[in-house]
């Protein structure tokens, strides 16, 4: 069994490196396993130091010169030769549990992909109510959220991978495609720890403009880099 471990990272270098640790302590679970795996981080056109700061860090590093985060995930994963891939976002701290979870998984054979529930490093009430809505949303509808999601390699390949058409939402997008093959398994004992750092960056009038543009499009929004600035605009 092998594990390819996938991160896309735009303009990461304030975080990366302690986020690559997290994703190496973790993956310390593998071995000792039995199993393979493999770190890869897909510098996504940045302009600072992240594809430097990976090297150091002992990952393999591919460039996507679109600024996309389907596509940066999508070559990470055409440079994998895991059975299995797992896509973490380069704002991220996993821990071993979580990928002790994950291997179980696996292991059981019972899903072919998933996603795990996360936990923002804010304790704004507003943030707390928010991703605790969406944990629920989450474990219902069996969507993965971007931060963290696994799935079969032979699976994502025969799906043709993210969306390229959608510049945020692809992973449920993905989550959807992917529940048509298999079943999904939301890992929800040791939630993903993620940053709250766009709650910080941006007002909560952007947002709720950003969420009314959306519904009001139709979901036409996503497929607008500029309409998307949250993710794409370099804030950090």
């Amino acid at each position: 069994m092998k594990i390819s471990v996938i991160v896309p990272a735009f303009n990461e270098e304030k975080i990366l490196a302690q986020s690559l640790a997290s994703v190496g302590e973790a993956m310390a679970e593998f071995p000792a396993r039995g199993w393979a795996s493999e770190l890869i981080v897909c510098d996504n056109n940045s302009s600072d130091r992240t594809a430097a700061i990976a090297r150091e860090a002992g990952a393999t590093v591919v460039f996507e010169p679109l600024n996309q985060i389907s596509r940066a995930r999508n070559a990470g994963a055409a440079a994998a030769s895991g059975d299995w891939l797992l896509f973490v976002d380069a704002d991220s701290f996993p821990d071993r549990a979580l990928f002790a979870d994950l291997a179980d998984a696996i292991s059981g054979g019972q899903c072919i992909g998933g996603g795990a529930t996360v936990r923002f490093d804010s304790t704004d009430p507003a943030a707390m109510r928010m991703v605790s809505i969406w944990n629920a949303i989450s474990r219902r509808m069996r969507w993965a959220a971007g931060s963290f999601v696994f799935c079969k390699a032979e699976a994502f390949r025969r799906l043709g991978g993210f969306s390229t058409e959608l510049f945020a939402s692809e992973e449920i997008d993905f989550s959807r495609r992917l529940k048509r093959l298999g079943r999904l398994a939301i890992l929800d004992r040791h939630p993903l720890r993620t940053s709250g750092r766009k709650l910080r960056l941006y007002s909560k009038r952007e947002f709720a403009g950003l969420l009314l543009r959306i519904m009001l499009s139709g979901g036409r929004t996503l497929r607008s880099r500029e309409a998307c600035f949250a993710w794409y605009d370099g804030r950090r």
